[in-house]
């Protein structure tokens, strides 16, 4: 086949199918389009909010210590002959019992002295009221005298007859003895060192054999029926918190937990019992004093709980006030600037609200929702008033599915 042949079967190839292509586009049908869209609401879960009364709890985390924190001191000194087993840290002991003993025997000789010289005392005012007598007799007949004629006695005279000053030193004199006495008493019975309170020890720095001195640190004990627990709230929250007027009134119910330490569910029961007059340096928060009984469960009916250790940590549950006619809602439910989303008539309503009180797991709102509405607890990307919102249930009503 010659090259002229070839090259137009190609030229007629080539037309052929820009020929068949152009057909195929002029004959493709057209998309239509449609005169609306359809626009489907967003769909969110709905908390339905009540007004009523409430009583919120106040979570804060405070530190345990003691009511009643002594060091024990000698008032005496001298060597100490016997040492109680109770007195040992970690005991237990009970009000007036006998922790140690210090040497009694200066202290009674000197108690029989000051008895002796008392007793000389006594002997030298009897002596002296038999001088008085004779005083009395020699003052009638100076008395006599004066009736012929002799100048009367001056009241100073009279009293040196009498002899008014030996007596009456005589009596200071047994005063003082009286009182060395007593003094010799308290000595010999400050040599028995006894336990003030019931009581725990901590400490015990001195035992039998020992030398003490007056103000030595024998050890330190701690009171066995009430600890403090210490705690921090917010100023603003002081007004919702019940402490005692008086004694026989009770604070606020608290219950108090360690989670660290205690099995779940363990807990301790006590009362607000008084408020501190200054804040705290570091977190500028009030402080309160919970008072917390048998809080090491020395008691044999107690059934109290765990024991309290001094300077732990624990975190408290304080039952504030009743709040009336307010709103419970869950502070997650609570948007920024104190604002809330509720559906209503299908649409959101952004709601700013009043809130009265937040405690650690809800808000309290007095103002910015009615009973019966619905708070929006879906996160939304976009939030605007008025865009259209439907529940679960009004979708399956309307027959919508995504």
């Amino acid at each position: 086949m010659s090259n002229k042949k070839i090259l137009y079967i190609c030229l007629a190839i080539l037309l052929g199918g820009v020929l068949f292509t152009t057909l195929i586009f002029s004959t493709e049908p057209e998309a239509q389009r449609e005169g609306a869209t359809v626009e489907t609401a967003m769909l969110v879960d709905v908390h339905t909010v009540d007004k009523g009364t409430y009583q919120p709890v106040i979570v804060a985390t405070g530190t345990v210590q003691p009511i009643e924190d002594v060091t024990l001191s000698p008032l005496v000194g001298g060597q100490i002959i016997r040492r109680a087993p109770a007195f040992a840290p970690g005991g237990f002991v009970k009000k007036n019992e006998v922790l140690l003993q210090i040497d009694p025997a200066d202290y009674e000789n000197t108690l029989a002295l000051r008895k002796s010289e008392l007793l000389q005392s006594q002997t030298t005012l009897d002596t002296e009221m038999g001088r008085q007598k004779i005083a009395e007799q020699d003052l009638r007949l100076i008395t006599q005298d004066s009736l012929f004629g002799s100048d009367p006695l001056t009241e100073n005279e009279t009293q040196l007859v009498l002899r008014t000053p030996q007596l009456n030193a005589v009596k200071a004199t047994i005063g003082a003895a009286r009182a060395a006495v007593s003094q010799a008493e308290l000595n010999l019975e400050r040599t028995t060192i006894r336990a003030p309170f019931d009581a725990h020890i901590l400490t015990q720095n001195v035992t039998k054999g020992s030398q003490v001195a007056p103000g030595d640190d024998l050890g330190r004990i701690v009171g066995t029926d009430f600890y403090w627990v210490t705690a921090t709230v917010p100023i603003a929250k002081l007004q919702w918190l019940h402490f005692p007027n008086g004694e026989d009134d009770q604070g606020a119910l608290v219950r108090i937990e360690n989670p660290t330490a205690w099995k779940k569910g363990d807990h301790r029961v006590g009362h607000l019992d008084r408020q501190i007059g200054a804040l705290d340096n570091q977190t500028r928060l009030a402080r309160v004093l919970i008072k917390v009984p048998d809080p090491l469960a020395t008691q044999q009916t107690s059934t109290a709980g765990p024991k309290l250790m001094i300077g732990t940590f624990v975190e408290v549950r304080i039952q504030a006030d009743s709040v009336p006619n307010v709103v419970q809602l869950n502070r997650d439910y609570v948007r920024s600037n104190e604002t809330v989303w509720v559906m209503k008539d299908g649409k959101l309503e952004i709601r700013n609200v009043d809130i009265v009180l937040n405690d650690d797991e809800h808000a309290y709102i007095r103002s910015g929702l009615s009973d019966g509405e619905h708070v929006v607890i879906t996160d939304l990307s976009t939030v605007t008033n008025g865009i259209g919102l439907r529940t679960k249930e009004t979708a399956v009503k309307e027959g919508i599915t995504d």
